[in-house]
C-alpha cells in the first residue's frame, strides 16, 4: 500500500503530466462511458478519433437508443471489436427504458453495482465511470494498474484478487477519479512494458522492482489461432458490391461484407484469383485468399457508403479490385 505522501506525489505528477484527452475535458457521464468502452481494445491515439465521431453522431444516450444498431456499427467502423458497439447500443436502450421496464429512466446509473448491470460493462468500466463521472471511491484495475502494482511490490504474477486489494487500499477517496486515472497514466506513459522510465516516476523510491522492472509482471503466453479463409467478391450489374450482413454473433457480427468460406478452393469459371491478404486480431492470425466473381446474375448491389465493413473486408475488396483491374 502507498502512504499518503506517495499518494499526493502521484496526484501532483498527474496534475502536471496528464495527457490532454478530450474525455478528460467533460463531466458528462455518457461521454466518459463511451470513452471507456472505446479504450477497452483501441489505442488512445485512434480512440480519440472514434470518440469524436461517436459523440458527434450520438451526443446523448437517448440519441443512440433511438438509432438502429446498423447506424451505431457504421459510426464505429474502423475501431474494431464490433461487439462493443452492439453492446453499447443495447446499453443505451436499457438506460432509456423506464424503471418499471427494468431500465434507468434515461439517466446513467451512478453507482458501481448499478453500472455493472448494464450490457457490456464489466468491473473495470463500472469502476472507471463510477469514479471519474460520479466521484465514487471505487478502484479500477486494468493492465496498466496491474503492471504498476506488480513492479511496486515485485510480484511476477500477482493474482487478480491481490491486484484489486492493492488498488482498493491505495485509492485516494477525496479524488477517486483522478487517482484511478493517475495510476493508469503512470502505467501508460512511464511504467510501460518496455523502455521503462523509472527515473521519471514519482513512485520510484517506493518501487521494490525498480532494479529490474521488465521482470514484473511475467508476460503471459499468447495463444494465436491460424485461420485460412477464401473470400468471394462480386459486383452486381449496377456496379455496386454484392454484400451480405453477417449474423449477430460470431466474427465481425452484424457487419457487411463478401461471402467467406473456411479453407481454400479451386477457382471456378467466371472467377479470378486475386492473391491473398493477411489480417491479425488479438488471438487470431488470418490468411484470406481473394476470389473475384467476374460474371454476376445479381442486378443490384449495396452502396458501400451505406453499410459498415471491417478493416479485413476493406483489404479484401482492395485486393479484388487490383486483381481484376476493374473500374468498380
Amino acid at each position: 500500500m502507498l502512504n499518503s505522501e506517495q499518494q499526493q506525489r502521484l496526484l501532483s505528477w498527474y496534475d502536471v503530466n496528464k495527457r490532454d484527452l478530450p474525455w478528460r475535458q467533460t463531466n458528462d457521464p455518457w461521454a466518459i462511458l463511451v470513452s471507456e468502452i472505446l479504450l477497452q481494445q483501441t489505442q488512445v491515439s485512434r480512440g480519440r478519433v472514434y470518440w469524436h465521431r461517436m459523440m458527434e453522431r450520438f451526443p446523448t444516450v437517448a440519441s443512440m437508443a433511438i438509432a438502429p444498431v446498423d447506424d451505431v456499427l457504421k459510426a464505429w467502423e474502423g475501431a474494431g471489436y464490433y461487439s462493443r458497439a452492439r453492446r453499447l447500443h443495447a446499453l443505451s436502450q436499457t438506460v432509456v427504458a423506464s424503471v418499471a421496464e427494468g431500465g434507468f429512466g434515461g439517466a446513467l446509473p451512478r453507482t458501481f453495482d448499478a453500472l455493472l448491470t448494464l450490457p457490456g460493462v464489466g468491473p473495470y468500466t463500472a469502476a472507471a465511470v463510477a469514479s471519474i463521472a460520479f466521484e465514487q471511491a471505487v478502484a479500477c484495475v486494468d493492465g496498466n494498474i496491474r503492471r504498476v502494482m506488480a513492479r511496486i511490490t515485485a510480484q511476477e504474477d500477482p493474482a487478480p484478487g491481490a491486484v484489486q486489494a492493492w488498488a482498493d487500499a491505495s485509492i485516494v477517496g477525496a479524488r477517486p477519479g483522478d487517482w484511478n486515472q493517475a495510476v493508469m497514466e503512470l502505467g501508460a506513459t512511464v511504467c510501460t512494458p518496455k523502455r521503462v522510465g523509472c527515473h521519471q516516476c514519482p513512485l520510484y523510491d517506493a518501487c521494490e522492482g525498480s532494479s529490474s522492472p521488465e521482470s514484473y509482471p511475467r508476460p503471459k503466453p499468447k495463444r494465436v489461432k491460424k485461420t485460412v479463409l477464401t473470400a468471394y467478391v462480386e459486383w452486381a450489374q449496377d456496379g455496386h458490391l454484392v454484400l451480405h450482413q453477417r449474423p449477430s454473433t460470431g466474427l465481425f457480427s452484424g457487419l457487411w461484407g463478401p461471402i467467406y468460406r473456411e479453407g481454400t478452393f479451386p477457382v471456378e469459371d467466371g472467377s479470378v484469383a486475386c492473391g491473398a491478404v493477411s489480417h491479425k486480431l488479438s488471438h487470431r492470425d488470418m490468411t484470406v485468399h481473394v476470389v473475384a466473381i467476374t460474371t454476376s446474375k445479381q442486378l443490384h448491389g449495396t452502396r458501400r457508403e451505406d453499410v459498415a465493413l471491417s478493416s479485413l473486408d476493406e483489404k479484401v475488396l482492395k485486393a479484388a479490385r487490383k486483381g481484376t483491374m476493374a473500374d468498380h
